[in-house]
């Protein structure tokens, strides 16, 4: 698989990641439904058969399971594999998520991720989100000194935009940015783009799929079949889960339909033809693509090989700009 520099680092990238936000469990507030142990570390393996190199995952997701997980899957796989994880985001008394970063709690974070992940160094940390907002500074700076200490290569950001990526930086340098960006989403345009284009800065664009929308499969059956625990279901009125709520939902529903027209023209899924789009940007170093079990990420990391042409991105924003007057 292709690969590209991150940044400023020494780390190349293949141009699609293995995501693991949904491996984490069904039971801490955002989590995608129960999941079976067995089918996450055959879905990675699978995902580096393909030639995947690195991994990203979180504390946060399953808070620590998720992590557990990527250390026993890449212990088991053997080989040099690439992790990336996040801090910022703790368990309160019931396991919901909130989001906090401390000098003190990003260095209790990292000692329990290195001993999860199965290292004594984590290639890429990243602070999850920038909250509160007043911490930004202190929280940026312990992970520079953790990188001082050896125990992260790399520090990066997850969720930064211009504003805080501008408080940050001048501490020392922001190597990777990692916000969401799908078709669906693009609020990375064109500020946090051109920020890591000027500052050579890696991208590493999460959802690309928009959490499993723009996968062809969904339908009102589908979102009705959802498990109680997946985030998906309950929560409402989010910039995800809006799409699947009336009055959005016929014309999403014929929104994908038209993607999905795009897609099989040149014998394409709709899931691939989301990460592709993602990947034409250049300032896009890589796309985190999540699986959940075996056959997911072999078909859609064949996104990595599709070059989409001028006419089907012509094509993609008059579906978009048409979708847009509609919700």
């Amino acid at each position: 698989m292709k690969t590209r520099k991150l940044g400023d680092t020494d780390l190349e990238l293949t141009v699609i990641g293995f995501g693991t936000w949904a491996i984490g469990g069904g039971d801490w507030g955002m989590g995608w439904g129960d999941q079976d142990e067995k089918d996450s570390i055959a879905a990675i393996h699978e995902g580096l058969d393909q030639g995947i190199n690195w991994i990203d995952t979180a504390h946060a997701y399953g808070f620590g399971e998720s992590e557990s997980v990527v250390g026993k899957a890449v212990k088991e796989y053997g080989g040099e594999v690439i992790l990336a994880t996040k801090c910022g985001v703790l368990p309160n008394e019931d396991n919901s998520p909130y989001r906090f970063i401390s000098r003190k709690t990003i260095f209790d974070e990292v000692e329990g991720s290195l001993l999860r992940l199965g290292t004594d160094c984590i290639d890429l940390y990243q602070i999850h989100w920038p909250e509160p907002p007043e911490n930004v500074e202190e929280g940026w700076q312990a992970l520079l000194d953790l990188k001082q200490q050896g125990k992260i290569r790399w520090a990066g950001v997850c969720n930064f935009y211009e504003d805080t990526l501008a408080r940050a930086e001048p501490l020392g340098h922001v190597s990777s940015v990692q916000p969401q960006y799908s078709i669906l989403d693009r609020r990375v345009e064109p500020g946090v783009l051109n920020w890591c284009r000027e500052k050579n800065t890696g991208f590493l664009g999460y959802s690309p799929m928009h959490s499993g929308l723009l996968t062809g499969k969904v339908s009102r059956e589908w979102y009705s079949g959802l498990p109680d625990n997946d985030w998906r279901k309950h929560k409402q009125g989010h910039p995800v889960t809006q799409y699947l709520q009336e009055p959005h939902m016929d014309h999403f529903l014929a929104f994908v339909d038209t993607l999905q027209s795009i897609a099989k023209d040149s014998g394409h899924t709709v899931g691939q033809l989301a990460v592709a789009w993602v990947l034409s940007h250049p300032e896009v170093t890589s796309a985190i693509v999540g699986a959940r079990r075996p056959g997911q990420i072999s078909e859609t990391s064949q996104a990595a090989e599709w070059e989409l042409t001028s006419g089907e991105l012509e094509r993609i924003e008059i579906a978009h700009a048409e979708f847009l007057t509609k919700v």
